[in-house]
């Protein structure tokens, strides 16, 4: 094998059989392990479809398993299933980051704000909110345009919180909606008060040191060049890319 190509064990790959999709008719569904590999190789690589060595099998068949599995929401089911084996975490951490949108990725039906790619100070790109848990293993995803304000994404991430859950946030989640938010849920936030507040909040320097999990969890996640750089024009096939990558990276 190149030790440029990607390819998962046998180990990963067992335990990703029982997650993907039967076909039930029709002629058999090329290698399972062999198309996914190729998948993640051209993520990771960032190079286009047609490039793809020819070791993983026709550049087609790739291209159109991981679009027509994206648009099914399979990637998506795939990690959540995975990412929510080990039960409620005690801690969860919550942040965003920015991905630049090339040139190929405008266009997509709909237009920019259905496919979530928004024009803020870094010029055309695509926000990233995530929320982990303590280690910094991804639970949760939202994509949006890059004009899109942090608090107004964590309505949907800090939803259906487990009780008595430590919620970890920089000062741009420090609003009395999210800290009504959380503690209706029974959960506790520990977000550090803007300076403009007059009353300031119980906040723990000491638990927040291990805020930056969640931000290290960006920076291996950018080291997929298709997710450094989205390409895709649409956002369905972009945050797919992200589901897999989780999935294979944090929770195989």
């Amino acid at each position: 094998m190149d030790l440029s190509e990607f390819w998962l064990s046998e180990e990963q790959f067992e335990r990703l059989r029982p997650l993907l999709p039967d076909k039930v008719r029709g002629v058999a569904r090329v290698d399972d392990r062999r198309v996914i590999s190729g998948i993640i190789h051209v993520v990771k690589s960032g190079g286009r479809w047609v490039d793809a060595p020819a070791c993983y099998g026709p550049r087609k068949t790739l291209y159109n398993r991981f679009v027509r599995w994206a648009a099914k929401g399979i990637w998506q089911e795939m990690f959540v299933t995975l990412a929510a084996a080990g039960g409620p975490p005690a801690e969860v951490l919550i942040d965003s980051t920015h991905m630049k949108a090339h040139r190929s990725a405008g266009g997509g039906k709909g237009g920019r704000f259905v496919q979530a790619i928004g024009i803020s100070r870094g010029g055309r790109n695509s926000k990233l909110h995530a929320l982990t848990d303590g280690e910094g293993r991804p639970l949760r995803f939202l994509l949006t345009g890059g004009n899109v304000a942090d608090c107004r994404a964590a309505d949907v991430l800090l939803d259906d919180l487990a009780p008595r859950t430590i919620v970890l946030a920089d000062k741009a989640y420090d609003s009395n909606a999210i800290r009504d938010l959380i503690e209706r849920q029974g959960a506790v936030p520990n977000i550090p008060s803007k300076a403009n507040r007059r009353w300031k909040s119980c906040f723990s320097r000491a638990l927040y040191k291990g805020r930056n999990a969640v931000e290290r969890m960006f920076c291996r996640l950018k080291d997929y060049r298709r997710i450094a750089t989205r390409y895709d024009k649409l956002a369905t096939n972009f945050l797919g890319a992200i589901y897999l990558v989780a999935a294979v990276t944090w929770w195989l």
